[in-house]
């Protein structure tokens, strides 16, 4: 089933109607943190220097020689942070603003006799995208010990995949399904939205290919929830 909503999801990321908004949301995310970037260039690179410092590697950099070299690895520095914040805030765009358009395409393709009960709104999607976003960070600041003792590997992992299915299975599920069938789905598939988060995830740690993730991970949580959905609907008939 997880396959199957990958293979859906990869034949419809490269159709026209979907072409726009595998661009938009990418393009709004790199444009408000260069934005931001250029605007707040010195308080963030102040937070850097002192959790640089506090990790006992600002003092090395200062005395590096030639300087160049110590330029160049507080620039890697910033694109470290820099491209995991966009990748962040275009899965929030595509989930907040773009999986309407997206559900609908879908929908009418492979789903058109599913029956929209709309147990999820705006309301619910903003919250969820809230509390998947302050989890998503609580992980991180909570597993940063486990760098120290290289288990940290694993964190981003486990970071994107918890994001992804906390983020795109409620949008996925929200026109079509009633409340009570989206916690009921939420539940009994949970296994299914971890494993397709965690493959989704995968991507944003792909050069180029991390461009396509947030709408290729929203097409296919939209087929598994949609596909979910249909299969609890027949055989509760």
């Amino acid at each position: 089933m997880m396959l199957d909503a990958l293979a859906r999801a990869l034949r419809d990321l490269f159709s026209l109607r979907v072409l726009w908004v595998v661009v938009w949301p990418m393009g709004v995310a790199v444009l408000l943190w260069l934005g931001l970037g250029v605007a707040f260039w010195g308080t963030f690179s102040g937070w850097i220097a002192q959790g640089l410092d506090a990790l006992g590697i600002q003092a090395w950099l200062t005395d590096l020689e030639p300087v160049w070299i110590a330029h160049a690895i507080q620039l890697i520095v910033h694109l470290l942070l820099f491209v995991p914040l966009v990748l962040l805030t275009a899965l929030v765009i595509t989930a907040l603003f773009a999986m309407p358009a997206l559900v609908r395409l879908v929908a009418e393709r492979d789903y058109p006799e599913l029956a929209r009960e709309r147990g999820g709104g705006l309301v619910g999607s903003v919250w969820n995208a809230l509390i998947a976003v302050a989890l998503f960070v609580g992980l991180w600041l909570a597993t940063l010990p486990l760098w120290l003792i290289g288990a940290g590997v694993i964190v981003p992992f486990v970071a994107a995949a918890y994001l992804n299915q906390r983020l795109f299975r409620y949008d996925a599920l929200a026109e079509h399904a009633s409340a009570n069938e989206m916690a009921t789905l939420f539940r009994s598939e949970r296994s299914g939205w971890w494993g397709l988060g965690l493959l989704t995830g995968l991507l944003q740690f792909v050069p180029l290919l991390n461009l396509l993730a947030p709408v290729f991970a929203a097409l296919a949580f939209i087929h598994y929830g949609l596909a979910a959905l249909s299969r609890k609907r027949l055989s509760a008939a």
